[in-house]
């Protein structure tokens, strides 16, 4: 009898989506996708880069506007709490021998449609009149579900090579400089071992640091076309669906490989 071939496409397309580069290059998107929209609509909220918002409320402070100060410092306690409970919870999906990954991301997925929803729900009235009880639930939910992919990042341990921020860029283009620089030394010095080595490690680096900071620009200016054509939250259901997309890849690699052991 001859048994027909498995279709392996699922399975390919699963451990495509949740290695190294692709999902760096994706879930950069997403975050620079969340913060620029959030940033436009919410009048100068960060929700990625949340220390930033620092910074905002020390203009706010000095332009004595203490409602806005209080909202922009209220963001950094929301991402400290989110944080922790994100670390508990991966700690809890690895003691129970689930994908931390997929777990997280479905986490992340949740809290990008609560996002969605209140902020279809509030912005009609925020556009109407700009005020710091519509602005401050919306930031909140954004800045929850950002807090929950930078904790991601340091807890899917297995999933990445290496730890590189997808939601803050600062770091990735400073590395990225330092390893240009060791290119281009490696590449002028006298040919040798060292400098072979050196210049491969650069490559490396840089092949998995591209991808991040790409991925962040892009959604960032595909966040603005978009906010700026609809003028609406709808379209944060591209991150949404494109974490929720990263997040069945995960279960799906997860089940497969533990169907093999």
């Amino acid at each position: 009898m001859t048994v027909a071939p498995r279709n392996n496409a699922i399975p390919n397309l699963s451990a495509f989506l949740v290695a190294d580069v692709p999902a760096g290059f994706l879930l950069s998107w997403v975050a620079g996708f969340v913060d620029t929209s959030a940033f436009i609509i919410l009048f100068g909220i960060f929700t990625a880069h949340v220390t930033g918002n620092i910074a905002l409320a020390g203009s706010s402070f000095v332009s004595e506007d203490a409602e806005t100060t209080m909202t922009r410092l209220l963001m950094l306690p929301t991402f400290i709490i989110t944080v922790a409970l994100t670390s508990l919870l991966a700690r809890y999906a690895r003691h129970k021998k689930w994908s931390v990954f997929a777990v997280l991301l479905t986490a992340e997925a949740i809290a990008l449609g609560i996002f969605l929803v209140i902020g279809t729900q509030l912005s009609p009235a925020l556009l109407l009149d700009v005020q710091e009880e519509y602005i401050l639930p919306i930031g909140i939910s954004g800045v929850v579900a950002m807090a929950i992919q930078n904790a991601l990042m340091k807890e899917a341990k297995g999933v990445f090579k290496s730890y590189i921020p997808t939601t803050v860029m600062t770091g990735n283009t400073t590395q990225l400089t330092i390893d240009l620089v060791q290119l281009v030394s490696a590449k002028l010095a006298p040919a040798s071992e060292a400098s072979q080595q050196e210049a491969a490690e650069a490559w490396e680096r840089m092949g998995r640091f591209v991808p991040v900071i790409v991925g962040f620009a892009l959604g960032g200016l595909a966040a603005a076309f978009f906010v700026l054509l609809s003028e609406s939250w709808w379209s944060l259901t591209f991150p949404l669906t494109i974490v929720s997309l990263l997040a069945t890849a995960a279960y799906i690699e997860h089940a497969r490989k533990s169907s093999i052991v």
